[in-house]
């Protein structure tokens, strides 16, 4: 994840110059799409400029709170791509979810169906806790070319397409997913899921998908989340 972009390049890809990674983009949020639509609950938004869907019931309450329980097993600061291991712009921490375990091959086989997408492009999954006062300011999930990170993320699998954030319980105040240029803001609903897709209608990266995640205000919020590269990611 990064900081807003400044400067970032966002007009459409000349399809003269052969943006092959652009098109490739391009078609498979072409099938990502067809996907969401046919599984059981899942809606889009109408949130302005990006393209964003929520899927109702995803996972099971007893799914979440087997997450959850790994997640407060081994949590450790939230890092930012780009950044110390430990950043004022997130504050949460973060448990990383490697597959093996039913809890976590349960989700994976969730998502396999609802995006369609390889396995191999999906990153490990990653689970957050919020405790009050907690947040992760406004951000875009993409990968800003021109910071000196993106090398090494060209090799690890190169740009993130699509992100997918599951909630895993309900803090009782605070906790909104709120997607400030586009006029959404999601209250934490446990077992909601929540995909949208990071590159616009050209393949480019889109900076209507700038989002964060709001204090909370009381309670604890769980999340999981799921982000999907445009090759196999190599970490």
């Amino acid at each position: 994840m990064s900081a807003p972009a400044s400067g970032l390049e966002l007009s459409p890809p000349d399809r003269r110059d052969g943006n092959i990674e652009a098109l490739g983009r391009t078609e498979s949020a072409a099938e990502v799409r067809e996907r969401i639509a046919c599984y059981p609950d899942a809606v889009r938004m109408p949130a302005t400029g990006v393209e964003l869907y929520i899927v109702r019931n995803f996972l099971t309450l007893d799914e979440c709170a087997a997450l959850i329980a790994m997640i407060d097993a081994n949590r450790v600061p939230s890092p930012v791509v780009g950044d110390a291991t430990a950043s004022a712009h997130r504050t949460s921490e973060t448990c990383y979810l490697y597959p093996g375990p039913a809890p976590v091959t349960a989700v994976e086989t969730k998502l396999d169906q609802l995006t369609g997408l390889e396995p191999c492009y999906g990153e490990a999954l990653q689970g957050q806790r919020y405790a009050v006062g907690q947040e992760f300011k406004p951000h875009h999930d993409f990968f800003d070319t021109g910071q000196p990170y993106w090398q090494d993320q060209v090799a690890m699998g190169g740009q993130r397409t699509w992100s997918a954030m599951t909630f895993l319980n309900e803090p009782e105040a605070g906790g909104r997913t709120n997607y400030p240029t586009a006029g959404v803001a999601i209250t934490p609903k446990a077992g909601n899921l929540v995909i949208w897709n990071n590159m616009d209608e050209y393949g480019a990266p889109n900076a209507g998908s700038l989002h964060q995640g709001m204090p909370v205000e009381r309670g604890v919020k769980y999340v999981l989340t799921k982000w999907y590269r445009e090759r196999p990611w190599c970490q």
